[in-house]
């Protein structure tokens, strides 16, 4: 039997709704956009330290309820909504370590959400180790700066997502 040889790929460009309106007249430049962004996030984060801890702790409060029993299985949905919140709005304002144990924790209630054995200690170990990375002696770390707190939470990770 011959082989039969496919023809090139051929590539598609793909205009998106975002890209049309970004070259739209009346807009502003890229440069200019941006420099703004980054000045409406180095305004917004010093009102981050008070959202992060009331988030923290009305999500520990919320952990704390299901534990005791007081929520039904959806309970995984709004704890994935929470945690996705805490992780996103710490990669946005820069705060490495903080969404780094947010996105492990993010991993776990994802495999759980997908079928395996929650395991509550792990979600608490996830809660601790926020809590620790807002001390303001970790506040500024990136995860490469804490090793053995990094390879401790994969490990977690790896235990409850088999």
């Amino acid at each position: 039997m011959a082989k039969r040889e496919s023809p090139e790929a051929r590539i598609f460009a793909v205009e998106t709704r975002f890209q049309r309106m970004a070259r739209r007249e009346g807009g502003i430049p890229r440069e200019r956009a941006i420099e703004r962004a980054q000045t409406e996030v180095e305004e917004v984060k010093p009102g981050f330290d008070q959202w992060f801890d009331r988030e923290l702790e009305g999500f520990a409060a919320f952990i704390g309820a299901v534990q005791a029993g007081k929520h039904g299985p959806e309970w995984i949905e709004a704890a994935s909504f929470h945690s996705r919140q805490l992780r996103d709005s710490a990669t946005t304002l820069g705060f490495e370590l903080l969404a780094y144990i947010a996105n492990s924790l993010c991993e776990i209630l994802s495999a759980v959400e997908a079928g395996h054995a929650c395991n509550m200690d792990s979600i608490i170990c996830h809660l601790d180790a926020l809590v620790l990375a807002r001390q303001p002696y970790y506040r500024h770390m990136k995860p490469e700066q804490v090793p053995e707190l990094i390879n401790g939470l994969q490990r977690v990770v790896k235990h409850v997502a088999i």
